[in-house]
């Protein structure tokens, strides 16, 4: 009988994640500070200083089959060093990592919450936590506060962290979707899926 072997998946440890930074194989920019950010298996990255709220007063609700004009419901506020971002309860803020990060096309990674934030009520992603192999950017973070009070935030602050793991095999379709290159806390592109196009809804 013959048996076929299973290969599983692996979380890099620290010492790997170390020769993937050292060969260039994945990219942080600006490079990390070893010291505070690298942990056992996990790459900790930090909180830039723009901030996309949105304003519920401007449109009644969001239909992603129509134009989105994220112009016309939220709005960037730029924090200056030093000055807190207060997150309200209940309040959903988007927001993006002062590192840039690219991956190869047999590794993905995943944005992880941090306990220590996650015990004052800061959630840090809503729903999209994997980072595709390919992927190449700012990592962008849909902020929840899910606790009773509100919660201040800091530019530079240890806001979240990556993980990393090894596929199988090197992916043939490396991610070049629609937030690819992304530099800033980008709103939804949902309206361009194809299946939010007006030609589709017959």
């Amino acid at each position: 009988m013959r048996r076929h072997a299973i290969i599983v998946n692996m979380v890099l440890s620290d010492e790997d994640l170390l020769k993937e930074l050292e060969t260039g194989r994945i990219v942080v920019s600006p490079a990390p500070d070893l010291q505070s950010q690298l942990g056992a298996c996990s790459l900790d990255l930090r909180l830039g200083d723009e901030f996309r709220i949105f304003e519920r007063t401007r449109n009644a609700f969001i239909d992603p089959r129509g134009q989105i004009d994220w112009d016309s419901f939220t709005r960037v506020v730029k924090v200056a060093p030093d000055e807190p971002f207060l997150m309200h309860p209940q309040e959903l803020v988007l927001a993006a990592t002062v590192e840039e990060i690219a991956l190869p096309a047999d590794i993905l990674g995943r944005l992880e919450g941090r306990s220590s934030l996650g015990r004052l009520g800061i959630i840090v992603h809503g729903t999209a936590p994997l980072f595709f192999p390919g992927f190449h950017g700012r990592a962008v973070m849909e902020l929840g506060n899910i606790g009773p009070m509100p919660v201040a935030l800091y530019p530079g602050m240890r806001i979240c962290a990556f993980t990393f793991e090894r596929l199988s095999s090197p992916s043939t379709r490396p991610y070049q979707g629609k937030y690819s290159g992304q530099s800033g806390p980008l709103g939804s592109r949902l309206q361009s899926d194809r299946e939010m196009k007006p030609e589709n809804h017959n």
